[in-house]
């Protein structure tokens, strides 16, 4: 279906066994395409052959889509929460990274977001899908926790910056020490950088 010229509503019944996938693959080619803001539910849905209904019914959001085709199987709000939690600013930096080391911990967590970290520095297809899943999915979520802050949007883009380049060193190339150094230690190290892009002045 994907590939093929865009066709209007095809009338396939709800629940035939391979619409969820045709539209995740749809929905992979026109977010590579467009981008997440040129991407909607309805040229996917014509993409995928189904009426935009059926995507909502099966994914609800076009960001719960966009995750689901990206197979991310974590909730970048439910983060962006966990990293603000109820103490404000104090301790975000040691809450984010712990925050991404519970989540990169998960080989469930890990194994997607790996491939697409591989892939983007080969293909370019596969790096435009990475920057639309940072600055749509994680970055738009990490700016609440820096609402308020000033250069707010810079500094998030920092820590986010960082502990992206956090799973490359440890996950992607497995460079020593950092690949196998524990958990804790690496909390120790890197929580108080990441609290200074959040409270550090700029000259």
């Amino acid at each position: 279906m994907v590939g093929k010229v865009l066709r209007g509503r095809s009338g396939r019944r709800r629940g035939a066994p391979d619409t969820k996938g045709e539209i995740l693959a749809a929905a992979r080619q026109v977010f590579g395409e467009r981008g997440y803001d040129g991407a909607s539910v309805r040229a996917i849905a014509a993409a995928a052959g189904v009426d935009s209904a059926l995507v909502h019914h099966y994914f609800g959001t076009k960001e719960k889509l966009f995750l689901a085709a990206m197979e991310i199987p974590f909730d970048p709000a439910a983060i962006a929460d966990a990293i603000m939690d109820d103490a404000g600013g104090a301790g975000v930096g040691e809450r984010a990274i712990r925050t991404f080391l519970g989540v990169w911990g998960q080989p469930a967590s890990r194994a997607p977001v790996l491939a697409l970290l591989r892939s983007a520095m080969q293909h370019e297809a596969a790096a435009r899908l990475l920057r639309q899943l940072v600055t749509r999915a994680i970055l738009g979520r990490v700016l609440v926790v820096f609402e308020g802050v000033p250069n707010g949007a810079l500094r998030a883009e920092a820590m986010v910056s960082h502990l992206i380049g956090l799973a490359i060193v440890r996950y992607v190339v497995k460079l020593e020490p950092i690949a196998s150094v524990p958990d804790e230690e690496l909390v120790r190290l890197i929580a108080p950088v990441l609290q200074q892009y959040y409270d550090g002045a700029f000259e």
